[in-house]
């Protein structure tokens, strides 16, 4: 595997490469917005990039919540194999497709369901135990960077189109600054909490935090927004060539927080190794003045 990190590495590279000189010099302009609108080839995919990670951390923390109760992770099988079959069966009932967004394609939100259950038991198959939990403070550092390039990038956007760098009354500007805080203060209570029981707030806090998602997607389905209406899954028009340049921009970050995820993950792996050894060596120091402070009995005879 270590052979194979630099080959990914070099054609993440290339391929952030080029498709930056797609989507700056060679995908068309949108013909409202002119130039300034490339800027979405960089702002949607490091939303789509940042809710994936988060995601991988709500599965994640779920999974090392119930890790070591064997009741608790069975009930919790079940209820998801239940959430994944009944909730993408249920896309398709005409009641059901009367309460979603007009736009909203229905085979987009089973698509959605679906994917909870699969990342479920893959996340479960190839991570135990504490391996959960440096998935999830890995996932969750990641997301957060790629979710303040959002952030960053939404005003730049913003200034020379709406006049203004932030809109205060917009509810999905709102809800991803929330998402951003609440990941934050997740990395501050993993960094800065040196209780027995750090590791199980955090993952409370992480699925609390992931209800956060569904928020940001879906408000400028629900509510008036300045916002852009989303152009993927039913909720407006893409040229083309546009919208190939925006799923090749979004492979790219893929590969690149892949690449970054695998590199903090195997370095969380080592860093805890090495304060498990320092705790070791540290009982072994306190044992050895502990020995030679031993009163020494001599025989009178």
């Amino acid at each position: 595997m270590k052979r194979l990190f630099p080959i990914l590495a070099a054609i993440s590279a290339i391929f952030l490469a080029y498709v930056g000189y797609q989507c700056l010099f060679v995908a068309p302009a949108d013909a409202q917005q002119g130039t300034v609108y490339r800027i979405i080839y960089y702002h949607v995919p490091s939303a789509w990039t940042a809710f994936l990670l988060f995601f991988i951390n709500f599965i994640a923390s779920i999974q090392y919540l119930v890790h070591d109760k064997p009741s608790a992770k069975s009930a919790t099988n079940r209820i998801v194999i239940i959430i994944g079959a009944l909730g993408a069966g249920a896309t398709f009932l005409p009641v059901v497709q009367q309460q979603l967004p007009a736009g909203m394609r229905p085979s987009a939100v089973a698509t959605t369901v679906l994917l909870i259950p699969i990342f479920y038991f893959l996340i479960g198959r190839w991570f135990r135990g504490q391996m959960l939990d440096v998935l999830a403070v890995t996932a969750a550092e990641v997301g957060v960077v790629f979710c303040t390039i959002v952030l960053v990038t939404g005003p730049i956007w913003a200034r020379p189109v709406w006049g203004i760098w932030w809109a205060a009354g917009d509810i999905r500007l709102k809800s991803t600054l929330v998402l951003w805080l609440i990941y934050i203060s997740y990395l501050v209570l993993r960094r800065f909490s040196n209780s027995a029981q750090t590791q199980t707030l955090a993952a409370a806090l992480a699925v609390f935090g992931a209800l956060d998602v569904p928020l940001v997607y879906l408000s400028i389905w629900f509510f008036r927004t300045q916002h852009p209406q989303p152009i993927i899954g039913g909720g407006g028009s893409i040229d083309p060539h546009m919208l190939n340049m925006l799923v090749l921009s979004w492979m790219a970050f893929l590969l690149f927080a892949f690449l970054v995820c695998w590199s903090r993950f195997h370095l969380e792996l080592l860093q805890r190794e090495v304060e498990a050894a320092a705790a070791l060596d540290s009982l072994g120091s306190a044992a050895v003045p502990m020995k030679a402070s031993l009163p020494v009995t001599r025989s009178t005879s």
